[in-house]
C-alpha cells in the first residue's frame, strides 16, 4: 500500500549488524534518540513509501541498532542500508511561539529591518549557545559578501519570521 507522505526525514539506516537482522540506525533529530519517538517509520521500496515495524532497538558501543519485524537475516538487513528514514510531518510536535523547524527556514528571504536584502536560508549551523543562519547573499549584493552568518536570536536578532511568505525580518548590519 502506497501512501502520500509529506514526508521528513529523521535519519538513515546503516550497515548490518550481526547475523539476525539488526541494522545500525543513524539519527538527525536533536538527540538521537528523539528518531524512536515518532512513529511509525516509511522507507522507500521499489520506489513506494513502506511502512516499517520497529521490534526493538539498542546502544552498542557508540552505535544505535535496530530490529525491523520480519527481518531476520543479514542479507535481508543489507537490502535496507543507506535507505532515508521518513515519518509524516503529522508526527511532530506542534511547536511553540517562536520555534520553527530548521527545514521551514530553507530559502526563507532575509531582509533588514531597514528593507535590505540580505539574501536566502541555506543552511542552519548549531553553535551551542544559538542556532545560526547561513545566508546566500545576492549576487549584486553591495558589500560584496557571498555568504552571512546570521544567530538566530529571536527578538534580538530575528524580528519577524513569516513562513507563509517564506520572509525573515533581521535587525542587521549589512555589512556583516
Amino acid at each position: 500500500m502506497s501512501k502520500q507522505l509529506n514526508q521528513v526525514v529523521l535519519g538513515k539506516l546503516g550497515s548490518a549488524y550481526g547475523i539476525r537482522g539488526w541494522l545500525r540506525v543513524f539519527s538527525s533529530t536533536e538527540e538521537a534518540e528523539s528518531i524512536f519517538d515518532y512513529q511509525p517509520w516509511y522507507i522507500q521500496q521499489a520506489g513506494q513509501w513502506v511502512q516499517i515495524e520497529l521490534e526493538g532497538w539498542k546502544y552498542h558501543n557508540q552505535d544505535m541498532v535496530i530490529k525491523i519485524k520480519g527481518v531476520d537475516d543479514r542479507d535481508a538487513a543489507n537490502a535496507l542500508t543507506n535507505r532515508e528514514i521518513v515519518v509524516d510531518e503529522s508526527q511532530l510536535p506542534e511547536l511553540g511561539e517562536g520555534d520553527y523547524y530548521w527545514r521551514d527556514l530553507m530559502g526563507c528571504k532575509v531582509v533588514t529591518v531597514a528593507g535590505y536584502e540580505l539574501g536566502k536560508v541555506t543552511d542552519m549551523m548549531e553553535t551551542g549557545s544559538n542556532d545560526v543562519m547561513v545566508v546566500k547573499a545576492n549576487l549584486k549584493d553591495a558589500f560584496g559578501i557571498k555568504e552571512r552568518l546570521i544567530p538566530f536570536l529571536d527578538g534580538q536578532v530575528i524580528k519577524r519570521v513569516d513562513l507563509t511568505a517564506q520572509l525573515i525580518e533581521v535587525d542587521w548590519d549589512p555589512g556583516f
